[in-house]
């Protein structure tokens, strides 16, 4: 069972937090000495039960750092068991305890690799919950895994902070069970330069593709640091170009949040934010 950092708990929420832990553990124990006595290892797990949190990594707009620094929040605030896996076609500097994979034969570049996800083929099987590299977790998140299995969920877009009533997706964070909506690989891969040219980016098309059994996450689990967190604080530009907060500040963060997301700049390791510097890492 991962670590999980004690102090986003207050004194009386650890303590059921650690109670409820040693009755998950304790009940784990029995679940695999009744299951190791009836069926053999190999049947044990199967990859429909197998959970993944991955991430995509391309080109140099994100180092190495960034996936050591996903792979280590990810560690500290999820208790499922999980494989850790980038995908990328440059792994030099990244934490060897990451599983790696490549990146596929295909004629995008940057986020237009997130369709593969949707590849019935992908070389996992199981649940993957897909995160950005530029986003900070500092709190539990097992909810991602447990709100309503079995459904693809999804960001919706925050524009949502300025129109209740968007509807489109944001594809920072996202939950797919391997093969569920394969329609949205097998289909861009039928004419994919069109594609490209007829949406601004991967989550327009997975916007316009995916249908039923699909959802959004709660708005409070996942909010934009920017816009929601920071109530939309000023932002200004460096002599070279470099968008950041004018002034220093502290994000507003509800207490069901546990992500926050940097769509555009500042990125996380650039914000001037106290708060940024103390939970990105």
């Amino acid at each position: 069972m991962a670590k999980i950092d004690k102090n986003q708990f207050t004194k009386d929420e650890w303590k059921k937090v650690r109670a409820l832990r040693q009755h998950k553990k304790a009940n784990t124990k029995t679940q695999k000495s009744v299951v190791s006595s009836q069926i053999s290892p190999q049947e044990s797990v199967t990859s429909d039960d197998k959970k993944y949190i991955v991430c995509l990594k391309h080109g140099d707009k994100y180092g190495a750092e960034y996936v050591n620094t996903l792979h280590s929040m990810v560690q500290r605030h999820c208790t499922h068991e999980f494989e850790f896996v980038c995908f990328t076609e440059n792994s030099k500097g990244i934490n060897t305890n990451i599983r790696i994979e490549p990146l596929p034969e295909l004629p995008v570049a940057g986020w237009w690799y997130k369709p593969m996800f949707f590849n019935p083929n992908l070389q996992l099987q199981g649940t993957i919950l897909f995160f950005d590299l530029d986003v900070i977790i500092f709190r539990n998140i097992d909810y991602l895994f447990d709100y309503k299995p079995g459904t693809f969920c999804i960001i919706k877009d925050f524009n949502r902070s300025m129109r209740p009533d968007w509807l489109k997706f944001n594809s920072s964070v996202f939950r797919l069970t391997v093969g569920d909506q394969a329609h949205v690989y097998n289909d861009f891969l039928t004419n994919t330069n069109s594609h490209v040219r007829r949406f601004h980016g991967d989550q327009d098309w997975i916007y316009h593709t995916v249908r039923a059994n699909y959802d959004y996450w709660p708005q409070e689990w996942i909010q934009s640091y920017k816009w929601e967190m920071r109530k939309r604080a000023k932002i200004v530009r460096d002599h070279k170009g470099n968008r950041n907060f004018e002034q220093p500040g502290q994000p507003h963060i509800l207490p069901q949040t546990s992500v926050a997301v940097f769509h555009g700049q500042p990125n996380p390791k650039d914000c001037i934010d106290p708060w940024c510097k103390e939970h990105w890492c």
